[in-house]
């Protein structure tokens, strides 16, 4: 069984987080079920960017990388507080610690922040968030990583990052297919209607 930590920063945006927890639920019961998404909070109520609350099934002092198989993170809204909780030092030491193990790490929009501010884009190429005068990846530029301004998805060794939350979907599924299999995740897009 492949476990994946779903990473929850209280102010995370919904939509990218639920993608992850559908993609993989949906492999677990119509797929080839090899995989387990566990949502491991930074507290144990969180707050969505627009006031939608959950109740992760972890907080984050309760799990080990050594559990996991990859890493997903949504992003969120500075307005929500999402980078107070996304930069906390035990955030940026848990996603340090799934790149030391050559674990996956998936990220959308802004979730690609706290993945350059924990120093593992360092020379990598990756992408965020690519609207407002491209303001967030010239934040991330300053992580040193390397910039792909235009592209939607950036995968760099086991690293993915995206620039929108457009692309959180075929994020989720590049991530079941790092983990499965190209024919699997094909049946599962297949059974989602995402495929003929």
């Amino acid at each position: 069984m492949k476990k994946i930590c779903l990473l929850l920063p209280n102010g995370f945006e919904a939509v990218e987080a639920s993608v992850f927890t559908d993609v993989f639920g949906w492999n677990k019961d119509e797929g080839d079920g090899s995989t387990l998404l566990v949502t491991v909070g930074t507290r144990a109520q969180l707050t969505c960017t627009w006031n939608f609350t959950v109740i992760p099934e972890k907080t984050i002092d309760e799990v080990t990388v050594a559990e996991f198989d990859a890493l997903a993170l949504p992003g969120g809204f500075e307005e929500a507080g999402f980078y107070e909780d996304a930069y906390r030092s035990d955030v940026l030491e848990l996603i340090r610690e799934f790149d030391r193990q050559g674990k996956f790490i998936a990220s959308i929009c802004v979730g690609a922040l706290p993945i350059g501010k924990s120093g593992v884009l360092q020379g990598r190429r990756a992408t965020t968030y690519n609207l407002n005068d491209r303001k967030r990846q010239l934040q991330l530029a300053e992580t040193g990583a390397v910039i792909v301004p235009d592209q939607p998805i950036v995968r760099d060794g086991n690293i993915i990052t995206s620039y929108n939350p457009s692309t959180a979907f075929e994020v989720a599924f590049e991530l079941l297919e790092l983990l499965t299999s190209t024919e699997n995740t094909n049946e599962v897009k297949r059974r989602m209607g995402f495929l003929g």
